[in-house]
């Protein structure tokens, strides 16, 4: 059986079922092995008062699921919106394919796969953002 594996630097910090646990000294490596454990890698984490753009509220949203904030049953159908409002932002076929996996991500309900996909697109909204005009 195959779990997560986190792979920590030095001083990394990861919330675990509730529990912040800091790595030491030196980078490390673990393995999950409990299925449904809720893990969120803290350098990953958004604040709620940063959650102010489509993507970084869809973060926060995948985020809650993950630190175990919020069940994933009731989460399912709002992530998938929050995602198809995005596909109507982001039309270039990168970010449309990018929005696939997230979709499928959520629909398999893979919390990760689903993180690691609207992560990508940070720096494109970043950069929409910047031109748009006042």
């Amino acid at each position: 059986m195959s779990g997560l594996v986190l792979k920590l630097g030095p001083k990394e910090r990861v919330l675990i079922n509730g529990a912040v646990i800091e790595n030491g000294d030196r980078r490390s490596r673990l393995a999950i092995m409990t299925p449904d454990a809720k893990i969120l890698r803290l350098r990953d984490a958004i604040h709620p008062e940063d959650a102010k753009t489509p993507v970084r509220r869809a973060l926060f949203a995948v985020q809650l699921v993950l630190s175990g904030d919020k069940d994933p049953d009731s989460a399912h159908l709002p992530l998938l919106r929050q995602v198809e409002e995005l596909s109507q932002v982001f039309t270039d076929s990168d970010s449309r394919q990018v929005l696939a996996d997230a979709s499928e991500a959520v629909i398999e309900k893979q919390h990760y796969r689903t993180l690691k996909a609207l992560r990508s697109l940070l720096p494109r909204e970043e950069r929409l953002l910047a031109v748009r005009p006042n």
